[in-house]
């Protein structure tokens, strides 16, 4: 089954999270793939304590979108497409139970990994991979594709008023 976590709100990485936690408790075989996220991000120490999760590469640093020159855009599209093409390789290969890809639709919207090689992906894997995706704007093609779609939308934040990201809580 393929399950889509998007919108604005808070809460959809962790719920892919818990979708890994819940998988690795049953023994399945999970491979945990994050693009815009670092090395230091809460959930990653949190899931390699377990041997049955494997989780992609990720940089040390890693800038805002907004925030990142046409080069360093570059760059930054070369290591997903990478991320994402040994991620992939690695789970049809060893047979994986689940992949997530948590914030795709983040990278495919700004244009930073192909939608297309994405999709194929989705459109192809086994039968028998679970696949959940998240990010904020995905496009409808994996909303229509999706057995389950879950729209997290943001009601109120405190970044909307100043308020940095906490750890433990947004990282």
């Amino acid at each position: 089954m393929i399950h889509a976590y998007y919108g604005d709100g808070k809460g959809k990485s962790t719920a892919a999270a818990g979708m890994a936690l819940r998988a690795a408790g049953n023994h399945m075989r999970v491979m945990f793939v994050q693009f815009m996220k670092t090395e230091n991000s809460g959930e990653r120490v949190a899931l390699q304590r377990f041997d049955n999760v494997t989780l992609s590469s990720c940089p040390l640093e890693l800038k805002y979108t907004y925030n990142m020159d046409e080069h360093e855009r570059q760059q930054v599209s070369v290591m997903f497409r990478g991320i994402f093409d040994r991620s992939v390789s690695m789970t049809l290969s060893d047979r994986y139970d689940m992949i997530i890809l948590d914030e795709v639709f983040d990278v495919i919207h700004e244009g930073m990994l192909a939608g297309s090689a994405v999709f194929e992906f989705i459109s192809n894997a086994p039968n028998s991979l679970e696949i959940v995706m998240t990010g904020r704007k995905p496009p409808q093609r994996f909303i229509d594709a999706a057995d389950y779609v879950t729209e997290f939308k943001k009601i109120k934040h405190p970044f909307d008023h100043g308020v940095a990201a906490r750890i433990g809580i947004e990282f």
